[in-house]
């Protein structure tokens, strides 16, 4: 039978997992936008202190989701194995895990705005800042734990919950900030506990979606199989957000102009990212089930079928970033400058979220395959070793601003999507 038919046929049931993971992700990226829009009404300095807030925290956080995300792994394989019983045993071992990795993200989260002194920020945004850290740490192993459900109720494809908590998080966000930012006038900590409070939600509506279905106890050695895969895609995470983290310190060193053209083309492609997010989500379910059915050619024809569904899904929006890059600039500013400025960028995203996106969905099939270790080795490669030196270089150096910024960033892309796509092919045989 021809390649092309059970392609085909795989097609369908990646959408269909797709589709709500991505939802949810695009969720999370909308609250923290309503958050920022909120605040920016409220006070110049709580707006600025809660960016700040959020990027330390998610350089932490970060860390502790790839850990717990080894569930990724362990849990799709299981089931695809015929083995129920491990299955929940092993979520039981997810959960202990953020709570472990939660605690110590925590201390590490606070320990965090003893550097906006030494890097000189200012006062009062500094102060801000730390008041919002200190609130939003407490959400941290909250946060960890929904991650672990999340990653259960993913893999037995039970996803309107997921939705469900994400539509009924944004609401109460949306209702929460409206009432503690202005009525109770509490500013950046008004913001931080509606975040806390949403995350609370979702984690009940997570519980009660797993129901009372009795789980035989977790050992050690399963805290251990987790973070033996988690480990690695806690590092990944690391790379990823620590070169994204890189590039925006560069674009404040280029001027205000394009540091705020590098803000608005960076969150535009971090909305549109979700669907890859997404795909690569459903992708390492879907491979996971089948190495774990011990069908290593269905799990290479399901990593190719969500590298197909994602370049589709992305290349529409590379359309979009080419054809109306300007419209797109608009929703976020009206300073002509600012918008001319993002064009370019808007169009580098276009080869961009190309790569991005498949470097996301190829880390999701290695996930499945239990191949963590490489979408590691590839990030710190490909965004150190080749984006790094091509930003610096063509940003600074041939003078090209921020745009060169992007060039770089999208080479790094360009060579973590090569080395992991040729990762899982040879995982799986396709190329022997």
């Amino acid at each position: 039978m021809s390649a092309k038919g059970p392609l085909r046929q795989e097609l369908a049931p990646t959408i269909r997992l797709a589709l709500p993971l991505a939802a949810q992700q695009l969720g999370f990226q909308l609250m923290g936008s309503v958050d920022a829009a909120l605040l920016g009404r409220y006070d110049d300095v709580a707006l600025a202190a809660s960016g700040i807030g959020n990027n330390l925290l998610f350089s932490i956080t970060a860390i502790g989701m790839g850990v717990v995300m080894g569930m990724d792994t362990v849990v799709p394989q299981a089931i695809g194995a015929g083995r129920p019983d491990d299955a929940r045993r092993l979520v039981n071992a997810g959960l202990r895990l953020a709570i472990l990795v939660g605690l110590a993200c925590t201390v590490a989260v606070l320990a965090m705005p003893l550097i906006l002194g030494a890097i000189g920020v200012d006062r009062d945004v500094r102060t801000q800042a730390a008041l919002y850290v200190d609130l939003r740490a407490i959400g941290i192993v909250p946060f960890l734990v929904s991650v672990a459900c999340r990653s259960y109720l993913a893999a037995h494809q039970r996803t309107r919950p997921l939705v469900i908590a994400v539509i009924a998080g944004n609401i109460a966000n949306f209702l929460l900030d409206l009432l503690l930012i202005f009525v109770c006038d509490l500013g950046i900590a008004g913001a931080a506990i509606a975040t806390m409070g949403v995350q609370v939600l979702t984690l009940f509506i997570y519980f009660a979606a797993l129901g009372g279905e009795e789980r035989p106890p977790s050992t050690r050695d399963d805290l251990v199989l987790i973070a033996r895969y988690g480990g690695p895609v806690g590092g990944q995470m690391l790379a990823e957000v620590g070169i994204f983290g890189v590039a925006t310190v560069l674009a404040a060193r280029l001027g205000l102009i394009p540091s705020a053209a590098h803000a608005i083309a960076l969150t535009i492609a971090s909305f549109t990212f979700s669907l890859a997010v997404g795909i690569g989500s459903a992708t390492s379910v879907r491979v996971g089930h089948a190495i774990g059915a011990g069908d290593i050619p269905l799990a290479r024809v399901r990593g190719d079928a969500g590298l197909v569904v994602g370049l589709v899904g992305m290349g529409a929006f590379a359309l979009a970033f080419v054809a109306v890059p300007r419209v797109l600039a608009g929703l976020f500013t009206g300073d002509a400058v600012v918008i001319a400025a993002t064009v370019p960028l808007l169009q580098i995203a276009a080869v961009f979220q190309l790569f991005d996106g498949t470097q996301a969905i190829a880390a999701g099939a290695l996930r499945g395959l239990g191949d963590t270790r490489a979408t590691m080795i590839a990030n710190i490669v490909g965004h150190y070793g080749v984006g790094l030196p091509i930003a610096l270089g063509l940003g600074f150096f041939a003078g090209l601003g921020a745009p060169g910024l992007w060039w770089g960033l999208s080479g790094g892309l360009i060579a973590t999507a090569i080395y992991l796509v040729a990762t899982f092919r040879t995982r799986t045989g396709s190329w022997r």
